[in-house]
């Protein structure tokens, strides 16, 4: 039988299958795999015997899975989403499932039956978190259960089939030492970095997709004191932060009347009001970004979040431009005054060409200088060299520059009684 015979014949039995499942046996069992598969194995066979549809032992087991995967709400990604070594799953309609392993992306063997099926896997995913996705609403930002960031797209914005794409949760947190150890950065900045997360630096991660910004926050916030109340506040849960008292938030989108709708901005407007130590937002993208700030600037100092940007100079701009979004009418030399007295560091992380993810820039943020433009100065600066190892992978070397006489990074190492600590890392 051809693949295309196979596959007519598997949606045959799926649909038939599918028609005679007694829905309330089948909820019971849905958090059972081995349980379900034994049901619908039942039922596979029934269906086979009744429709004179002979199957190979391979086939049977093949498609009593594929039912049981599907109910399960994952379909043929259940097996990705098992694989710790798989980061992203990024579904392109039924027959382009691509996964990256290692900071790279690659094609994997699997598919779905066609579209419809996507579709359907789709739609109970989002389901499973209270949202929806239809023709009406074919956009959802979502999660899955495990914490994982989903994104779905349906017809008719999604022009060659139902995308999926899935930001796996990663179950471990790793610390500073531990990103450095990996390679990411040294161990004197991994230190660097502990201290002046300790000492309420305000600090902003930025970089592009993919490139390890969450997962750098979380090893920032290990280093926050116990004693300090936190809310942190994101699109989808994905902080992991162990201290005792954390206040965590989560927008949410608009319910089937278009209302209910919680955004980030609401978010942060609203935990200026719960008497927050550090406020910690998973990204900034919107017109919150202007109450982040004031944040910063009215006394929670060590508030941290994550940007898009390709540089620190990027960062600074991009800042500038989501406060313009706030709907605020301020000029353009207040919005740079306000983003200037408010952070004090940008931790830059890439994603580079090799796979690899490494802390390419730390910069401290200054004043406005003569020509009306934000002064920053970088403290550690990554060079890769015009070579490879033996692996094709980038290496190169971290340059200091030193701290300034009047940094704030300083005067708050002086204030937290760590500035011995921090002379020993970096000379300052």
């Amino acid at each position: 039988m051809n693949n295309v015979a196979f596959k007519q014949e598997i949606r045959f039995i799926r649909e038939q299958t599918l028609a005679i499942i007694d829905l309330d046996k089948i909820e019971e069992l849905a958090t059972d795999r081995q349980l379900l598969l034994k049901e619908i194995s039942t039922l596979v066979k029934k269906v086979s015997i009744t429709n004179k549809k002979y199957l190979s032992p391979k086939d049977f087991s093949y498609i009593a899975e594929l039912i049981t995967d599907e109910i399960m709400g994952l379909g043929p990604l259940r097996e990705l989403m098992e694989d710790d070594s798989v980061s992203d799953i990024l579904v392109n309609g039924p027959n382009n499932i691509y996964v990256e392993k290692g900071g790279k992306l690659q094609k994997s063997n699997l598919e779905f039956l066609d579209n419809n099926q996507l579709t359907d896997i789709a739609k109970r995913m989002v389901a499973k978190m209270g949202r929806r996705v239809d023709e009406a609403q074919p956009l959802v930002d979502s999660r899955l259960p495990d914490g994982s960031r989903l994104n779905v797209v349906i017809s008719p914005i999604a022009l060659d089939g139902t995308s999926i794409s899935i930001r796996k949760f990663n179950k471990s947190s790793k610390t500073l030492e531990e990103l450095a150890i990996g390679g990411s950065m040294t161990l004197e900045m991994a230190k660097f970095l502990s201290l002046i997360t300790y000492s309420r630096c305000n600090i902003i991660v930025s970089g592009g997709t993919g490139s390890g910004k969450t997962t750098l926050l979380n090893a920032l916030s290990q280093h926050i004191s116990n004693d300090e109340r936190i809310v942190t506040l994101e699109d989808a849960a994905e902080l992991k932060l162990m201290q005792p008292h954390l206040v965590r938030l989560e927008t949410r989108m608009a319910g089937v009347e278009q209302s209910g709708q919680v955004s980030m901005r609401d978010l942060v407007i609203n935990a200026l009001r719960m008497r927050p130590d550090r406020i910690i937002v998973g990204e900034c993208r919107g017109g919150e970004a202007f109450e982040m700030l004031q944040a910063m600037n009215t006394g929670h100092d060590g508030s941290m979040t994550t940007l898009h940007a390709n540089s620190p100079q990027d960062a600074l701009s991009r800042l500038e431009n989501l406060v313009m979004m706030s709907g605020f009418d301020l000029p353009i030399s207040a919005i740079r005054y306000n983003v200037a007295s408010a952070v004090d560091v940008i931790v830059q992380i890439a994603r580079l060409n090799d796979g690899s993810r490494r802390v390419i820039e730390i910069a401290e943020i200054g004043k406005i200088n003569d020509n009306g433009i934000t002064s920053l100065y970088p403290i550690y600066k990554f060079k890769p060299r015009p070579y490879r190892d033996e692996k094709d992978k980038i290496i190169g070397d971290y340059e200091f520059y030193g701290l300034r006489e009047d940094s704030v990074i300083a005067n708050n190492a002086i204030m937290f009684n760590i500035k011995d600590y921090l002379d020993e890392i970096v000379g300052a």
